[in-house]
Parts: C-alpha cells; structure tokens; sequence
C-alpha cells in the first residue's frame, strides 16, 4: 500500500510540474503573438495616415524641405522605411544610406549600414521603427549630432 501512495503522489506531482511548464510555454507564446499584434497595428494606423496625407495631395518631401533637410537617413529598413525611400526618389531630398540591425541581409536602393557602424553626417534621421523609438533615438544621439525625428511625427505635422 505504500508504494501505492507514493506512485499516485509522483503522478500527481508529476502531472502539476507538467501543467505548470505547459502553462508557462504557452503563456510565453501568448505575449509574443500579443506583441507582435501590437506592433503590426501599430504599423497599419501609421501607414492608414499616410495614406490620408497622399490623399489630402500632400508629400513627405514638403516636410523636409520646410525644416532644411536635405540630406537624410531611414532607420528601419522594412516596409515603412522602403515605402519613405521610394516617395522620396524624384524628390530633392536626398536619402544617404539606411539604417537596420539586419543590414548584411537586406537589399535596397541605398546603402544600408548597421547602428555599430560609423554613421555618416546628415541633416536628420527618420526611424520608422514603429516601437522603441526612445532607445534608437539614445542610441542615435550618441553617434549623430542632427534631429532624429519619428515617421509618426512627420505624418502627423505635414
């Protein structure tokens, strides 16, 4: 009888340590999901602007051009960050290079150079970056002495 107990105790032991790991992995995964859906709405309602600012007929390159900025740089290299560079092409702005923690792994049509990388001067840095403005922002200010300025900011000033 008591080997009884003890194997029925080591199941039910066995099984609540099981839950628990189950319920942590799942937990972990849940904030993840919870996150990245954050971050994607977060770029829907930047682009959801942007598209109101084409159609009001205004252009980004308006913005700039009122500020004195002519040569500038793109933090974030994805879709926001590709869809800036691509507005700005036959504009007088020029884009130096971009800015993205996977550059030795993306293509574009301009240079695109790593934060550790030395950073060449410019008249401001755009980061379209939809979260962790703040910290790219520090990071920045450390290695460049020009305004860097949010996407988010731009759309909603032009």
């Amino acid at each position: 009888m008591n080997k009884g107990v003890i194997s029925v105790l080591s199941a039910l032991v066995g099984a609540a340590t099981g839950a628990g790991v189950v319920g942590k992995v799942s937990n972990e995964k849940t904030q993840k999901m919870k996150s990245m859906s954050d971050k994607h709405l977060a770029l829907f309602l930047l682009m959801n602007q942007w598209v109101k600012v084409k159609q009001e007929g205004k252009n980004l390159s308006s913005y700039f051009e009122k500020n004195g900025y002519k040569r500038i740089a793109v933090y974030g290299m994805s879709f926001a960050g590709e869809t800036l560079i691509d507005e700005l092409k036959n504009s007088a702005i020029e884009v130096v290079y971009g800015i993205d923690k996977r550059a030795n792994s993306l293509y574009a049509d301009v240079d695109i150079v790593s934060i550790e990388d030395s950073l060449e001067d410019v008249d401001a840095v755009i980061v379209t970056a939809i979260t962790f403005f703040d910290e790219i922002e520090e990071k920045l200010s450390d290695k460049l002495d020009c305004p860097i300025i949010s996407l988010e900011d731009i759309l909603c000033e032009v």
